[in-house]
C-alpha cells in the first residue's frame, strides 16, 4: 500500500498584520506571540528591515489553535509535535489521540492517588475526632502530627 502526500495550496491574503494587532485579534499578549515565535510555533511572514513583524491571518487561526489545545491542558512541547507533524505534511489527529490518551491515564492515575490520600485523611480525622488536646508543656509541637511521622518511620 502505498502513502501519498497530499500537498494543500494555501492562498495567503493580502492583508498584513503587525504583532501588536496579531496579540489584540487574539486577545493574547504581544510578549506571548513574541515567545511563541522563539519556539517555532507561528512565525511572521515577513519582517522589515527596521525589523517590525508582520502575520497573515493564518497567524490568528494559528494562535487560537494554541490557545485551544491549551485549554485541553497540552504543553507547548505537545503542541510543537502536533504542528510538526503537520508541518511534515501529515495528519495530527492520530497524535492528539495518543497525547490525549496519555493525559487521561495521568489524570486517572492522579485521582487514584487523591482518593487514597483522602481515605487516609479521612481516617486520621476520624481517629483524632475525640483526642484530647497536647498539654501546652509537652516537647512535642502537635502529637497527632507527631503520630503520622512515626507511622511513616514504621
Amino acid at each position: 500500500m502505498t502513502t501519498v502526500k497530499k500537498t494543500c495550496e494555501q492562498v495567503q491574503p493580502n492583508k498584513l498584520l503587525k504583532i501588536g494587532e496579531l496579540a489584540e485579534q487574539t486577545k493574547v499578549a504581544v510578549a506571548t506571540i513574541r515567545y511563541y515565535e522563539t519556539l517555532g510555533l507561528i512565525e511572521p511572514a515577513h519582517r522589515s528591515e527596521s525589523g517590525y513583524r508582520y502575520y497573515t491571518s493564518d497567524a490568528i487561526n494559528r494562535v487560537q489553535f494554541i490557545k485551544k489545545a491549551q485549554s485541553l491542558q497540552f504543553s507547548l512541547a505537545e503542541i510543537q509535535q502536533v504542528l510538526g507533524v503537520r508541518r511534515q505534511g501529515n495528519a495530527a489527529c492520530p497524535l492528539v489521540r495518543d497525547l490525549l490518551n496519555q493525559k487521561i491515564a495521568q489524570i486517572e492515575e492522579q485521582l487514584y492517588r487523591m482518593k487514597s490520600l483522602n481515605a487516609q485523611l479521612e481516617a486520621y480525622r476520624n481517629r483524632w475526632t475525640d483526642r484530647p488536646l497536647d498539654d501546652p508543656c509537652s516537647q512535642e509541637l502537635c502529637s497527632l502530627i507527631e503520630e503520622v511521622a512515626d507511622a511513616a518511620h514504621e
